[in-house]
């Protein structure tokens, strides 16, 4: 029995050695390979409140494409997140780590300073870089012929909002405050300065502050002073300065229209005056709000169930666009090869996307969008108005 016992095991031994050689060979065909984004985000930091959700909208059109059953054949879009911290060293770094992934394309952030410094190391690589919010007008002279801007450009949207005040606000003699510290900042308050000074206003006053900056007293102390007094406050910063110099200029006791740029698209605009302090507050962003569009309709829902609350900002859409666009022009280049995919991005013409068409036909690289005059009305969002670069 001993001797049948050890017969019966070497035979059985030998059974599943063949079946796991087999296995390999007649099983299901292994999955297909994932093409690689990497997607840089400042997720912690002063900048979360408009990178984390472009991150969610990345994220969300990547599971919308691999549920419709990928691209080139099948493959799954992977959009590899990294978080850069609100700080350049870690976009330098997290650049670097990230073109040894192996990724066909990087994307991300919603400010010029960071992709200034990420997205160099992608051009060196050969790699394109899709910026899904920075805006200043001269990033793809800076960078390369591998940047590409979902966004308008700076001077765009500094020519709406200027527009706007001096049209709609009826403001002549406005004061304009500088966040010095960024390159976003200082190019919109160029624009606007240049756009008010053609409309015939005038810039009464100037001042400048840096980002971190928790105490605006002294450069409200010297807005009151000037003379003829302001019908209107420029301020040119990011999110957190944002909602600070709102709450503290309206808490100061001046009531006067505060306009901005896109910097103040973000939640942190109500959250921290609150919401009666932040009334009379302006500025452009990216058009989507309140589009009845498919698309928007479809992308609004879509976020809120994956995210369980609606996108509160115009850059959550501007990341699912992003990756949108990728996928348009890996589609068309059918190809992975990074020279292939930058032709094929570089040639799009009216691509579909949340924030509206994107065309790439100036020469500076910028695309020709719609920008939206938003203002804060009983503590909700309201778009007031749209404008065009042709207009």
């Amino acid at each position: 029995r001993e001797r049948g016992l050890v017969q019966m095991n070497r035979w059985a031994f030998i059974l599943a050695s063949v079946i796991i050689l087999v296995i390999p060979a007649s099983g299901p065909v292994r999955a297909a390979e994932p093409i690689k984004l990497a997607a840089l985000f400042n997720l912690t930091g002063d900048m979360a409140s408009i990178d984390r959700p472009g991150l969610n909208g990345a994220q969300l059109m990547a599971r919308r494409i691999n549920e419709a059953g990928g691209l080139l054949g099948g493959r799954p879009l992977e959009v590899i997140s990294i978080d850069t911290k609100t700080s350049t060293q870690a976009a330098a770094s997290g650049a670097r780590g990230a073109v040894t992934l192996d990724p066909v394309a990087g994307l991300g952030y919603g400010d010029t300073s960071f992709v200034m410094v990420a997205a160099p190391i992608f051009q060196d690589k050969g790699i394109p870089f899709v910026t899904s919010g920075a805006t200043h007008p001269l990033l793809p002279r800076w960078v390369g012929d591998r940047l590409f801007m979902v966004a308008f450009g700076d001077d765009d949207q500094s020519f709406a909002i200027a527009d706007f005040t001096h049209k709609v606000l009826k403001a002549r003699n406005i004061a304009v405050w500088t966040d010095e510290s960024m390159e976003f900042t200082k190019a919109l308050s160029r624009f606007f300065i240049q756009r008010v000074e053609e409309l015939g206003g005038r810039i009464v006053h100037q001042d400048a502050f840096r980002a971190g900056l928790t105490d605006f007293s002294p450069l409200i102390e010297r807005l009151r002073a000037v003379k003829p007094a302001p019908e209107a406050i420029f301020v040119a910063a990011l999110p957190a300065e944002a909602g600070l110099s709102v709450k503290q200029i309206r808490t100061a006791g001046l009531n006067q229209p505060i306009v901005s740029g896109d910097g103040f698209d973000t939640e942190l605009v109500t959250t921290l005056p609150g919401p009666a302090l932040a009334q009379g507050v302006y500025f452009s962003t990216h058009a989507y709000r309140e589009d009845p569009r498919p698309e928007v309709r479809a992308f609004d829902e879509a976020y809120k169930r994956e995210n369980k609350q609606p996108p509160n900002t115009a850059f959550a859409a501007l990341g699912y666009d992003a990756v949108g666009l990728i996928a348009d022009a890996l589609t068309r280049a059918g190809s992975t090869d990074g020279q292939a995919l930058s032709r094929a991005l570089a040639s799009t013409r009216g691509y579909q996307g949340v924030t509206g068409k994107i065309s790439y036909t100036r020469p500076s690289g910028v695309p020709v969008k719609t920008v939206s005059i938003v203002g804060v009305i009983d503590g909700r969002y309201q778009v007031l108005s749209s404008w065009r670069p042709d207009q």
